[in-house]
């Protein structure tokens, strides 16, 4: 009785997903750039992966946070990317109503699980600037397992709580969803029912489960910095800060066009601009990680080019045989 109720309650099926709809003569376009990011940023991410697994030098902590994060993006990417150029290739925009959820699901959970990796490598970096002498006791693998663990648990812990909650709401049209894949704010305007308790809800989980990792991030570059400067030596500075500036760049990346979003989703005369800008976080950070941490990084660039090395070497081997 309960299930027919719903039924006849709930009568949107599917969503349409407006995307770059308005951008019709740039669908092909938009396909060869978005296939050629998604290729990038696939291929760039798990091969640091297998490097870091591969290579005993990258056997750190740092590295080892690297291999998630890189892991994690490669995810990230995949929940979004292939929906959106599929979207382009073929002009079907719509989406089911469980498979909105299911991408908001696995999209939320891993951003913020993000949110969660970012501020264990801050923490990391803290430790090896601000306490080098008690990094290898503090930083040590259980910990680095704990860290990661805890940052998946608490990632997937948040969106699910709010994916049950807008999971029991009406929707009984409109049904167009102005972005370009399933988002929490613009699905739950769509509801016919009261949204003032899921609103509140969305709000405190975001408090909860997202500004403790976003300060600790702060807190510990800002101790971090202090170090540095207290450094004496120009050189000594440098190399402090060296070990640090890749990651800083991504969190500035990230954390700073979610800020923007975020205040640009209370104009709707700005909704393109943060519509634009939503690709910052959801497609750029993706594809800029591994380019980022393998042109900055001396230890990963003398990886990639062993790795490369050995390749060659086998490939002679083989055609010489």
């Amino acid at each position: 009785m309960a299930d027919t109720v719903w039924r006849n309650q709930t009568v949107i099926t599917e969503f349409t997903l407006l995307g770059f709809g308005d951008l019709p003569d740039l669908h092909i376009l938009l396909f060869l750039l978005f296939l050629v990011i998604h290729i990038v940023t696939m291929a760039g991410n798990i091969l640091i992966v297998v490097l870091v697994v591969v290579d005993q030098h990258l056997h750190t902590p740092m590295y080892f946070f690297l291999g998630s994060f890189s892991c994690l993006e490669t995810c990230y990417t995949s929940t979004i990317l292939p929906r959106m150029l599929a979207s382009l290739l073929t002009g079907d925009r719509t989406i089911s109503f469980s498979g909105c959820l299911t991408q908001l699901y696995f999209s939320g959970s891993l951003a913020c699980t993000e949110c969660y990796l970012l501020a264990a490598m801050s923490y990391d970096r803290y430790l090896a600037i601000c306490k080098p002498l008690h990094y290898s006791v503090l930083m040590n693998t259980r910990v680095c397992l704990q860290l990661v663990a805890g940052s998946w648990f608490n990632g997937f812990l948040a969106i699910t709580i709010l994916v049950l909650f807008i999971s029991q709401l009406i929707f009984c049209g409109p049904n167009k969803i102005d972005h370009f894949y399933c988002e929490s704010t613009p699905l739950i305007k769509l509801s016919c029912g009261d949204t003032y308790l899921i609103i509140l809800l969305d709000f405190i989980l975001a408090c909860v489960f997202t500004l403790p990792p976003f300060l600790l991030t702060l807190m510990s570059y800002v101790c971090i910095i202090a170090t540095i400067l207290r450094i004496p030596s120009t050189i000594g500075r440098q190399k402090a800060f060296s070990t640090c500036s890749s990651h800083l760049t991504v969190v500035i990346i990230f954390y700073g066009t979610i800020i923007i979003v975020y205040m640009l989703l209370k104009h709707d005369t700005l909704r393109d601009l943060s519509k634009v800008l939503s690709l910052c976080y959801t497609v750029l950070t993706p594809l800029l990680n591994p380019l980022i941490y393998s042109l900055r990084n001396r230890e990963v660039k003398a990886s990639l080019n062993k790795a490369i090395s050995k390749y060659v070497i086998f490939t002679k081997i083989c055609r010489e045989s």
